[in-house]
């Protein structure tokens, strides 16, 4: 039984192995996107979100008819500032990259769950539009009560993270000072004369 089951992750691991190859090999575009957003409190009651959508193409060929469409955000929600949530592009060439940043504004509170982003585009030698998605998003927390930070929270944290390290650095340090720095005891003898 447990040799079966070897046997049959072995041949699973192969041919994932092959198919990967083959799909490496292949000329095609990999569209690898990735959805970042952050918060910004403006006044009381209103908060910013400034998103920003990195889009490349780490195929071997170029994409056509590129097309991002952003559109998880709620109207009920968020009012757009500036930018779309949409966007397109005629190319996306091997190995490009390229960016599109939106702002919104919401005056609810409340946490926020948003959809990947869609990209769909073209290839030659396909007749269908291909899909891809980007990277989800940690939930928003807007408008939520966060503790004020401390004045020295920053201070605690890098000594947390850090402490060991610096108490190392600090002993290594005061041997070398010990060793290479002469007792005065030693130096007072050496210079007495003889008589």
């Amino acid at each position: 039984m447990a040799m079966s089951i070897t046997n049959c992750l072995i041949y699973v691991f192969v041919s994932l192995l092959i198919s990967s190859l083959a799909l490496a090999s292949s000329d095609a575009p990999f569209i690898v996107a990735h959805k970042k957003a952050s918060l910004t409190r403006l006044k009381t009651g209103v908060e910013r979100v400034s998103v920003s959508i990195d889009i490349y193409n780490q195929g071997s060929v170029a994409a056509y008819d590129v097309s991002l469409s952003d559109d998880g955000w709620s109207k009920e929600i968020f009012d757009i500032v500036s930018g779309n949530t949409s966007i397109s592009w005629e190319r996306l060439d091997a190995g490009a990259l390229v960016s599109h940043v939106f702002e919104l504004e919401s005056k609810t509170q409340t946490v926020f769950y948003s959809a990947p982003a869609v990209i769909t585009f073209r290839i030659p030698t396909k007749a269908a539009l291909q899909e891809a998605y980007s990277t989800p998003i940690l939930p928003l927390e807007i408008l939520a009560d966060r503790p004020p930070e401390k004045k020295f929270d920053w201070a605690k944290r890098l000594l947390a993270k850090y402490g060991s390290l610096i108490s190392v650095i600090s002993f290594v340090g005061l041997f070398v000072y010990l060793i290479v720095t002469p007792s005065k005891s030693g130096g007072a003898k050496g210079s007495k004369k003889k008589r």
